[in-house]
């Protein structure tokens, strides 16, 4: 029996891999980008929605861990983080699941033993361990679990 653990990098296209109680790993990008006569807060409530799902499908989580970002290159990027960012610690905190902010430089050293990799060291991260990933969020995701089940899964 494994610990459950969802792997998120945060943002209007959201990363995110997800290791199960058997230890498989599904893994993708769920995108978040407002929707045509939407009101601002809609897709927050539709973040939360698919927290909710993927707690089901995967009948529990043990530890979210999620991509903590200290800089961003625009404003409405750093507003959408902290909106994320909000509504998942609040939301793991109702459910009771632990969590844990790992920062950027952290991930991308596990993955490619520099502190400071791009999007394009990071997708060849991936490939490197047998996957393809579909752009670099998902790239991110994926070894942001992989640092996690590094630190023996548990938060």
């Amino acid at each position: 029996m494994h610990t459950t653990i969802l792997a998120l990098d945060l943002g209007t296209t959201t990363g995110w891999a997800l290791r199960g109680s058997d230890g498989h790993i599904t893994s993708g990008t769920e995108s978040f980008k407002p929707r045509r006569f939407e009101g601002g807060g809609m897709r927050y409530l539709r973040f939360k929605r698919w927290l909710t799902d993927i707690k089901q499908c995967a009948d529990g989580l043990d530890w979210v861990v999620f991509e903590e970002v200290r800089k961003h290159a625009g404003v409405d990027a750093a507003h959408a983080y902290g909106g994320f960012m909000a509504q998942l610690t609040a939301w793991c905190e109702q459910h009771n699941i632990p969590y844990q902010g790992v920062p950027v430089g952290t991930i991308k050293k596990h993955a490619t033993g520099k502190g400071n990799a791009g999007k394009a060291e990071m997708i060849a991260a991936a490939k490197a361990r047998g996957i393809t990933p579909v752009d670099d969020n998902h790239a991110d995701a994926l070894a942001l679990l992989d640092w996690a089940m590094a630190q023996g899964g548990v938060a």
